[in-house]
């Protein structure tokens, strides 16, 4: 959200009474975003599902525009206005104030809970699964909008003391510009990753980081200061990583933060070798049958749910089932990843019967097809904390 607050709420202009009173719209907003879906969650439990039904093409590519547009219109190419016959009446409301608008950044904040966010991390999904069972509107909404200023907090302190550390003014403030455009395009990608093919994005990934490297000059012969050739430096090392990211791309690769995949002798512990072993589902029906056969085997069975515009759950898959701790533990296991990013109502009333509010989440079953519940995963996990998991489940059976 930092990329957002700064380049599109407060248009750059970070620091003072200004920034003060838009960041904090901007966060109160979203905390209150936050606290209507605690309300309702309290209310109606977790038939809304309000995040999962917005990651959808129709919504994120006009969103991803919109902030390609921006990034744009930080760079300097063109100049963002609206037309006079809405302008006049708004400059007149305005006045003399500069930057952002509050109305602006209201709005700004509500979206973003929504559309920035999608993923379940444990402590909100731990907050939606009290606030369900309790049914507990008021105390709901209260907590949650607790839990979104918290998370503002850090943007206000940034909006507010940012510009005292930095100088009054001078050419700064155009490399500033440029560097929130490059913040909003990669807030653009990071929305199109998720109706992208992976190789796609990792492709498009090499294609900002070259823009950064020739804007740092790191084609450039004729460089002078000392700060212009580490710029250079930074630009190289940025060209490397495009260069990386292409071939990447060509050969099937997927993960950003490791463009190449896994080369040398453990290059068979790349994901795209362990996705085999993971059957993918997306119905109802063909869960329980993979649950009955798994019974029927007297086989423990993990149940991961996912979806393509979780970023959480690339990162749990990337980083915690193909870690060596942790494949080494999967041998006996009926492997199902249910894929939950259609979003359709089948799917989230499932997700509603397991109490889960949506991805990222694992589920441990017994052989004898009960759940342990104590072991169940709920958000992002680390390697090491799944491998003990693992190790429990194992003591169990």
């Amino acid at each position: 959200m930092l990329p957002i607050l700064s380049g599109v709420v407060l248009r750059g202009q970070i620091g003072g009474l200004r920034g003060f009173s838009l960041s904090l719209t901007y966060v109160i907003a979203m905390a209150a975003s936050f606290a209507v879906l605690g309300a309702l969650m309290g209310l109606f439990g977790a038939e809304l599902n309000l995040q999962a039904r917005l990651q959808s093409p129709w919504v994120l590519i006009p969103f991803a525009a919109f902030f390609a547009a921006f990034a744009l219109a930080m760079f300097g190419l063109y100049e963002l206005r609206l037309p006079h016959f809405l302008s006049a009446p708004l400059d007149r409301l305005a006045g003399n104030t500069r930057g952002g608008s509050l109305w602006g950044a209201a709005l700004l904040g509500v979206l973003s809970s929504l559309l920035v966010s999608p993923c379940v991390s444990a402590p909100l999904a731990g907050a939606l699964l009290y606030i369900s069972a309790s049914g507990d509107a008021l105390g709901g909404g209260l907590k949650l909008f607790l839990l979104g200023m918290g998370m503002g907090t850090p943007l206000v302190l940034f909006a507010t003391g940012g510009g005292t550390l930095l100088p009054k003014s001078g050419a700064w403030m155009v490399t500033v510009r440029n560097t929130f455009g490059v913040l909003l395009l990669a807030v653009a990608l990071w929305l199109l990753e998720r109706v992208l093919p992976a190789s796609l994005s990792l492709a498009l990934w090499g294609v900002l980081a070259a823009g950064v490297a020739l804007w740092l000059g790191a084609l450039e012969f004729t460089l002078k200061t000392h700060r212009q050739k580490l710029a250079q430096l930074l630009g190289l090392m940025l060209l490397v990583y495009a260069i990386a990211t292409w071939v990447g791309a060509l050969r099937g690769e997927t993960d950003p933060l490791r463009p190449l995949g896994t080369l040398g002798p453990n290059a068979t512990n790349s994901p795209a070798t362990k996705a085999e072993h993971w059957q993918t589902i997306t119905t109802p029906a063909e869960l329980s049958t993979a649950l009955a056969a798994a019974k029927a085997a007297k086989l423990p069975l993990l149940l991961d749910w996912y979806a393509d515009w979780c970023i959480s759950c690339k990162v749990i898959e990337r980083e915690v089932l193909n870690a060596p701790e942790v494949t080494a533990q999967l041998g006996g296991y009926r492997l199902i990843r249910f894929d939950i990013s259609a979003s359709n109502a089948k799917q989230r009333a499932l997700l509603d019967g397991y109490q889960l509010f949506g991805p990222p989440a694992i589920l441990f079953f017994a052989p004898n097809g009960d759940e342990w519940r104590d072991l169940r995963v709920v958000g992002e996990v680390d390697a090491p904390e799944f491998a003990r998991r693992l190790q429990a489940a194992a003591s169990k059976r």
